[in-house]
């Protein structure tokens, strides 16, 4: 027994049988040496993955019309699905996942992974039943919908200043920590200076190259996350033999120093099932399902960063084709992040399941535990030179490609919807302006988030980010599918039960920061609610009191006249037309400006100019007689500069919006790409329910 201030521990070394080195015989690595990319062949790879990085973004910037809106924050709607499906997904996981959620396997189990899982089923909505609603309102950002939606520009500022929040305090500072986190383990750098070389290195894309160039760095950076991400998990899995030696193995790994008379650090009995005792569980199966599906509806369905990706797709087909395809990669989670993060803990029980203080602290500078350093541990002491600067570019992939999906679209939020609010004619170039200056604003309130993040719950990461979501952003789930679902949904409705929901979520936050969980093993001093209400049940009962007040409310206030409800709702919204043949969708579909008219000529719709005026395409530029004298006339390199690294600026001019063709046009759907993508959608269903039945 020993103390330290006023707190007295008991410590031991445990009994219990447990893993050793003597089962996992490898090479001698020593925290002082191997653990650090200071070898050629781990700074070679670097250097070529972010050259090929470089190129990609390059690439995509010359064939990007980054000078105006559309082209910045919308890539043009040009993207095919497999780009979309890409980014999806990378903008997604992030390096929070690599952290948070093999630090989660690592601590309670697999659990989790419902998070994962459960979103398939939201991913598939947004493509079959969101993205058509969405693009039928014609909206660049999610808050203007609802203002379309409703009617009344209250609830559109209320949900951009929420989302703006919910990015810096989840989203950007918790990727930051984690991609923080590893850097310094792998370099040994100071945290704040890792994170500030990471502002450095994803501001370059984002600021420069907009949504466009963003989604095919994501592609790109997603091949390279899974193919990374199942190396590792190849060599990891080839050290423990099977699941059933892992499930076996995982029971017995605890860290030689324990906590006397307490269960502190030992590992969940129900660590390999997904559903866990509903009272006593540390993610009871009831709160832990509804929070992973209708909590996450905002997320997945309703959040900028995700939506905008689907909203960039060339038609419908490409959309759902995206969808499909993330909703397949949401199945590797397990493989990618919890399995490697169990097996982290068997190969190093000292130091990923530690429990005294004193020795978290020494090991990863965190008193409360150390599951976090559980993935990047894995990689910087197993894997050979040069794969370990691999994988370190996987990471890498998954911070940046986060990052830069959060900027744009945080970005684009703003300017869209705040700022346009209070300087309603602004130019084009003034809009591009400030959304890029608004990352910087961004970086700087995500560094002072990261304090309260390295403390809170746990050390686990991934809880901290699902209680967040769970007390703010769930309730903005019920309002969308209210909005899109039941015409008689009104603004006063809206807003009061999203207030209502969000003052009992930031009591509840407040009473998390200012009582942070006891150290293992030490008497309860929170307040009840706390330990005997989890957050899980937390997101339950407000996702139900969100769906309640909503409904009630607008029950009790004055509906929208059906006239004023045209193409903003499931019932309401443009559908596509018989008149257009099924193999000239895209052709069409690329035509995106209000000044052409379609006209059928023997039963094929085709290109009407308007008589006497010269058309104008969406990303060309009618200038009159003395500004064109001026664009040919020589300009200084500054400026010639200024045009490659922002996009030609288009200063003056309105920003396009969807024609009702051009919407009709987009919904157009190949019939045996409709079959193809319906019965792929359910096939995505039915492998969930089984992976989710053979685990429970």
């Amino acid at each position: 027994m020993f103390k330290k201030g006023e707190r007295t521990y008991n410590t031991v070394r445990s009994v219990l049988p447990r893993t050793t080195s003597a089962q996992f015989p490898r090479p001698d690595f020593r925290m002082e040496h191997h653990n650090k990319l200071n070898n050629w062949q781990d700074i070679t790879v670097l250097i070529v993955y972010f050259a090929a990085v470089l190129a990609v973004g390059l690439w995509s910037m010359r064939s990007s019309k980054r000078g105006n809106v559309k082209g910045y924050f919308l890539a043009g709607r040009t993207m095919p699905w497999i780009a979309v499906g890409a980014s999806l997904f990378s903008s997604n996981i992030g390096s929070e996942h690599f952290i948070g959620l093999a630090g989660a396997g690592a601590s309670t189990g697999i659990a989790m992974i419902l998070f994962e899982w459960s979103p398939v089923f939201l991913i598939l909505l947004l493509g079959w039943y969101f993205i058509p609603v969405y693009i039928s309102a014609g909206v660049y950002t999610l808050p203007e919908y609802l203002e379309k939606r409703v009617g009344g520009n209250k609830i559109r500022i209320y949900i951009s200043v929420l989302f703006l929040v919910l990015a810096v305090v989840t989203k950007l500072a918790v990727n930051m920590f984690a991609g923080g986190l590893f850097i310094q383990m792998a370099t040994g750098w100071n945290m704040y200076m890792s994170v500030i070389i990471l502002l450095v290195i994803t501001g370059f894309y984002t600021i420069l190259g907009g949504l466009k160039a963003v989604m095919y760095t994501d592609t790109f950076q997603a091949l390279v996350l899974t193919l990374g991400a199942l190396l590792l998990f190849g060599i990891a899995f080839s050290r423990v033999g099977s699941l059933e030696n892992l499930e076996r193995l995982y029971m017995n790994a605890t860290a030689t120093i324990q906590i006397a008379n307490s269960t502190c650090g030992l590992p969940k009995k129900y660590a390999f099932h997904v559903f866990l005792d509903p009272v006593n569980g540390e993610q009871p199966w009831p709160g832990l399902l509804v929070c992973s599906s209708l909590g996450c509806v905002a997320y997945w369905c309703c959040d900028q960063v995700i939506v905008q990706r689907s909203l960039a797709a060339k038609s419908l087909s490409h959309a759902k084709g995206g969808s499909v395809m993330a909703a397949c990669l949401k199945l590797l989670p397990l493989f990618l992040m919890i399995l490697p993060g169990m097996i982290s803990r068997v190969l190093f029980p000292d130091e990923v399941a530690c429990v005294d203080p004193d020795e978290c602290m020494r090991i990863c500078e965190n008193r409360v535990g150390c599951s976090n350093i559980a993935y990047p541990k894995l990689v910087l002491e197993l894997l050979p030179n040069g794969l370990r600067g691999f994988m370190m570019a996987v990471v890498l992939s998954a911070i940046m490609s986060s990052l830069t999906s959060i900027f744009n679209s945080s970005s684009t939020l703003f300017t869209m919807d705040l700022w346009r609010r209070f300087r309603p004619k602004s130019t084009q170039r003034e809009l591009l302006l400030v959304g890029r200056v608004f990352i910087l604003f961004m970086c700087v309130l995500s560094i002072v988030w990261l304090p309260l993040i390295k403390s809170s719950q746990g050390g686990q990461l991934f809880a901290y980010l699902n209680m967040v979501l769970a007390s703010l952003m769930a309730p903005a789930g019920p309002a969308f599918l209210i909005a899109i679902f039941w015409k008689r949904t009104t603004e006063i409705g809206v807003i009061g039960g999203l207030l209502l929901t969000h003052i009992c979520g930031i009591v509840r936050l407040v009473l998390e920061f200012t009582y942070p969980a006891p150290p293992c093993g030490e008497p309860e001093t929170r307040p009840a609610i706390l330990y005997k209400f989890h957050f899980l049940y937390f997101g339950f009962f407000n996702v139900f009191l969100a769906f309640l007040a909503i409904a009630l409310i607008s029950l009790m206030t004055r509906r929208r006249t059906d006239e004023e409800l045209q193409h903003v709702t499931w019932w309401t919204r443009v559908k596509a037309p018989d008149t257009i043949p099924e193999d000239k969708d895209e052709e069409y579909a690329a035509v995106d400006n209000d000044d052409i008219n379609l006209k059928l000529v023997d039963g094929v719709p085709v290109i009407d100019k308007p008589t006497g005026e010269k058309y104008v395409s969406d990303d060309e530029t009618n200038l009159d007689d003395e500004a064109s004298m001026i664009a040919d006339s020589p300009r200084p390199c500054l400026v010639k500069l200024t045009s490659f690294l922002l996009g030609e600026p288009e200063q003056g001019r309105e920003i396009t919006r969807m024609s009702l063709r051009q919407k009709q046009i987009f919904m157009t759907e190949r019939k045996r790409y409709k079959w193809l993508l319906n019965v792929s959608a359910v096939c995505m269903i039915a492998i969930v329910m089984f992976l989710a039945g053979y685990f429970a």
